[in-house]
């Protein structure tokens, strides 16, 4: 792929960890990575590990911190690969490009996403501990131990729309929004869903991302379709 071949000529140290030494590095940020999902990623032109003579997979510290930006991108931006290898692609060619889907002013993915506890989110975002217990209770954020840049997000915009007088609570029904979008996903991808072999199930995630970011669009088109025509009125 292009991306393999662009990455072919960069530049690269040495190849010395394994798939288990990689998988113990990232899992601790990254749970749900796996052999296969390491292997998606080759096969997707994300990363392109050596091998030794015996064919096994050797990744050299670069490989590791791509790895580790693709996913920090996968799950805090929600991009499919495509786009992510994409924006690899350039910076491969020696280009800056900015973060897909962002302003040319916001974050630049030319390191890894940063992680947020509680204070930190409240102090990045500008939200108080009361929006942000709103917003949990309005399943618009999910409580945890450390959050990432959608949540600050989230928060940011929750400040903003509450100076208006929308509140949290006023938006409980985007969660179901959300679910109902999910079962259209889910059922999109259910003979993909009823494959057991690892490959498929690396490809189902990268899959429901790319059919995410299609729903994704089509709300955004719709609400500025609806907000136009309430300013033409």
């Amino acid at each position: 792929m292009p991306g393999a071949a662009a990455s072919a000529r960069v530049p690269r140290s040495a190849p010395i960890f394994s798939i288990g030494q990689v998988l113990a590095q990232l899992t601790p940020e990254f749970p749900d990575l796996t052999p296969s999902k390491l292997r998606f990623l080759e096969e997707q032109g994300l990363i392109t590990p050596a091998r030794t003579s015996a064919g096994y997979r050797k990744f050299c510290a670069d490989d590791v911190d791509r790895i580790q930006r693709v996913l920090a991108m996968q799950r805090d931006h929600y991009l499919p690969l495509k786009v992510i290898r994409g924006y690899f692609e350039q910076i491969d060619a020696g280009h800056v490009p900015t973060l897909p889907g962002a302003a040319p002013t916001g974050p630049s993915m030319l390191s890894t996403a940063r992680r947020f506890e509680k204070d930190e989110l409240l102090r990045e975002s500008g939200a108080s501990a009361a929006i942000l217990a709103e917003a949990v209770s309005a399943a618009l954020i999910t409580p945890a131990d450390y959050y990432g840049e959608e949540s600050v997000a989230v928060l940011r915009a929750l400040v903003e729309l509450r100076r208006a007088g929308i509140e949290a609570r006023h938006l409980r029904g985007f969660r179901a929004v959300a679910e109902r979008d999910v079962a259209l996903v889910e059922t999109a991808l259910a003979p993909v869903a009823h494959r057991r072999d690892a490959s498929s199930r690396a490809e189902l995630g990268e899959r429901a991302l790319e059919l995410a970011s299609h729903l994704e669009a089509l709300h955004a088109s719709l609400l500025r379709s609806s907000i136009a025509r309430l300013t033409s009125s």
